[in-house]
Order: C-alpha cells, then sequence, then structure tokens
C-alpha cells in the first residue's frame, strides 16, 4: 500500500454538507442496493435485543442474506446480500421488529451500553416516536440518545439526547443549559424532533441548523417543566468500548465483546439465542452480553471467542474501523478490509483510533478524534488526522 501523508485536522461534523440528493439510508423496506446485493437495516433502540429475537436475526441472516450481521454506529443491524427485498420487509415485520412502517428509519435511538436502567426510558421514548406523526418525516440519519452521565453517548454527536446529570438536555450534539425530568425526558425529545421536523427544510441533521437550537429550547420551556444550569457539568471523554469480563454485584457478569469490522455470522446469533442473555448493541463496534452467572459467561467467551468475538481490551482490532470497500461498495476506490488487515499486520499502526475509508463519503468513521486513511486509489491511501 502507498500512503501519502497530509497533516491537518477536521471535524467530524460538516457544516454544509450536500443535500442535492435524497436520504438513502436504508431501513427494513427501502433497501440500499449495493454491488454484493441489497442491504436492510433494521433498527433495535437502545441498541437493546432481547433474548427471543436473536433466534430470528440468525435466521434472517442465513435465508434471506449472506449469513453475516453487521452492527452500525447507531445501534441498529444490517443484512447484507439480501435479493428479495420484499420478503425482507415482511419477514422483519413478522419477526416484530418494525412496529411502524413510516417511522422504520427515524428510530435510531443509542443509550450508555452498561446501564440497563435506562431500557424503561428508551423504550418510553421509542414509543413517543411512533406516537408522533410528525418524526416519521425525519431524515434516517437523525440520531437520538440516552447518557448514562459518563459523555459516551454525547460522544456520538447525536441530535436529540438527555443526559443523566438532572437529564440535561444534548441538542445538535451539544449539552444545553436546561434539564427535565426523568418522566419528560422521552416526550421532550419527541416534542423538540416534532418542531425541528417541521422547521428543517432539506437539512439531515439539527447542527446543520444551529440557529433552531434556542428557538427549540424556548418551545420547549413553555410546554414543560425545565430547570436552568447556571454552568454546563464537564463531559468526561469516555468514548472506548466496554470489553472483556465486567463483574457486576452479587457474583453476576456482564461481557463486552468486539467485533472486527462491525461483522459477525450468523452462528453467534445462534448461540446467543441459547445463551438466553439481553444484549446491547454499542456504537463502537461490539456487543456487551447482560448479567450472566460465571459459568455461563466462561462458557460463552469459550465458544464466542473461536468464531471472531474480541475479548481482550488490548487487542489492536479495536482501534482499526473500516468501510464496506470494494467489493461490497461500487463507490469504494479500494479493498478497504484486506488493506486494513494487511495494516493491522503491519508495525506501522499509530496511536488511537484509525479508520479505513474507501471513498469521500467517509462511511461509518468514528465521531470522536481518530486517523484516517482515506483511499484515492487501490490500495493507495491519503491521510488526515480527524477530530
Amino acid at each position: 500500500m502507498r500512503f501519502r501523508t497530509r497533516m491537518s485536522t477536521m471535524t467530524s461534523l460538516i457544516s454544509a454538507p450536500d443535500r442535492t440528493r435524497g436520504d438513502i439510508c436504508p431501513g427494513a423496506f427501502k433497501l440500499h442496493h449495493a454491488t454484493d446485493g441489497s442491504i436492510g437495516r433494521v433498527r433495535f433502540p437502545g441498541g437493546h435485543v432481547r433474548p427471543q429475537q436473536w433466534a430470528d436475526i440468525a435466521r434472517i441472516a442465513t435465508e434471506l442474506g449472506d449469513g453475516n450481521i453487521h452492527v452500525t454506529t447507531r445501534g441498529n443491524m444490517q443484512f447484507r446480500g439480501v435479493t428479495q427485498d420484499q420478503e425482507f420487509g415482511c419477514v422483519v415485520t413478522q419477526a416484530g421488529f418494525v412496529p411502524s412502517q413510516p417511522h422504520d428509519k427515524i428510530r435510531n435511538i443509542i443509550a450508555s451500553p452498561l446501564s440497563p436502567e435506562l431500557w424503561p426510558l428508551v423504550d418510553a421514548l421509542d414509543a413517543a416516536l411512533l406516537a408522533t406523526d410528525a418524526t416519521a418525516g425525519l431524515s434516517g440519519r437523525t440520531l437520538f440518545g440516552l447518557d448514562a452521565g459518563d459523555g459516551a453517548i454525547i460522544s456520538q454527536e447525536p441530535d436529540f439526547a438527555a443526559r443523566k446529570v438532572g437529564y440535561q438536555l444534548v441538542l445538535g450534539g451539544t449539552p444545553q443549559h436546561v434539564t427535565v425530568s426523568e418522566t419528560d425526558v422521552p416526550e421532550v425529545l419527541a416534542f423538540a424532533a416534532a418542531w425541528w421536523q417541521a422547521h428543517r427544510g432539506d437539512a439531515w441533521r439539527l447542527h446543520e441548523t444551529p440557529e433552531d437550537i434556542s428557538l427549540i429550547l424556548a418551545d420547549i420551556a413553555e410546554a414543560f417543566a425545565v430547570e436552568k444550569l447556571d454552568e454546563l457539568p464537564a463531559v468526561p471523554e469516555t468514548t472506548a468500548a466496554p470489553i472483556g469480563w465486567i463483574d457486576n454485584d452479587h457474583g453476576r457478569v456482564t461481557l463486552g465483546a468486539g467485533l472486527r469490522f462491525g461483522f459477525f455470522p450468523a452462528a453467534v446469533a445462534a448461540m446467543l439465542a441459547t445463551l438466553g442473555a439481553e444484549t446491547t448493541i454499542t456504537p463502537w463496534a461490539s456487543l456487551v452480553i447482560h448479567d450472566l452467572d460465571e459459568s455461563h459467561a466462561e462458557a460463552a467467551v469459550k465458544a464466542l471467542a473461536p468464531l471472531g468475538l474480541i475479548f481482550d481490551a488490548d487487542s489492536p482490532w479495536l482501534r482499526i474501523t473500516a468501510c464496506t470497500g470494494l467489493p461490497g461498495c461500487a463507490k469504494s476506490k479500494s479493498h478497504t478490509h484486506d488493506d486494513a488487515v494487511a495494516f493491522m499486520n503491519s508495525d506501522n499502526i499509530p496511536d488511537g483510533l484509525v479508520h479505513f475509508s474507501g471513498c469521500d463519503r467517509r462511511c461509518g468513521h468514528p465521531r470522536v478524534a481518530h486517523t484516517e486513511y482515506l483511499a484515492v486509489a487501490e490500495g493507495e491511501y491519503l491521510i488526515t488526522h480527524q477530530r
């Protein structure tokens, strides 16, 4: 591989992106057509996957896709290589994965993966979005978040979120000087999203219209009880995926498992169905398997590690990500996965996170500081530092 180094810094939020093309985010009914078949995406609010859902997930990947499952930075799942688009929509609906077809693409909710106490709030937020017809018109890139207070979800720059520090509102990726009650969080976020849908024009993300944030806050203050913060609480820089053996109370264990490029085979889903544990998809290409006894945790590691799941927090694979690249994406200029593997086996890995992008769309790039390898030709990359 050849590399051109361009010492520059860029922010991950683009102030004036191109909006001349339509929203092509894949969903359960409008799939994205790639060179290796269609891509169907199923939303799991909060990244929360119930034990009984894994059997259907394994079946969908095996019977309708290429046998693999891909997790996204929005805590969702993608199935590649789909050849029957209509049947895909029918099957995921029958599995109970799509409670509202009009809202299919907008149920992007991420939540702190080690905080199961947020699951009821996730479900309430999802219900509030589904109950509001206006939110169905939002862009599929709209992102909602619930942060336990450590800042990890805030680092993902959600459009509409609340942080568990008095449930501080976060709009356009930026914490605001306003808190609301826990019970009001779902309705407030749904209200803000519906407001923005009515005013956003052709914008896809709230940070593209920062002038709207103060107007949204003013209308929230009229409709709900809010408290003003004199100072903004500090937000820790917590961006790493929880990996490995995590001890809980009463001798229980939670497992964090990294995924190479965010993929795992259907066999993993089948094993998770047998294991019977609650699971969370994180925004960092990993899974969290909750609340196991020690014997089941040990058995899970022994069974899942040979299938590619990473339980070693020091693995270099946890620092390298890549878009789909060739041959799956025709827009890519290089085989990003192959190049990333060769790079990982070299002695040239820089500190911090590294992302391989096949084109300037930079799909799947980290939302925090990282070194980006942007393909300009087959095996040739331009290196930049993103922040």
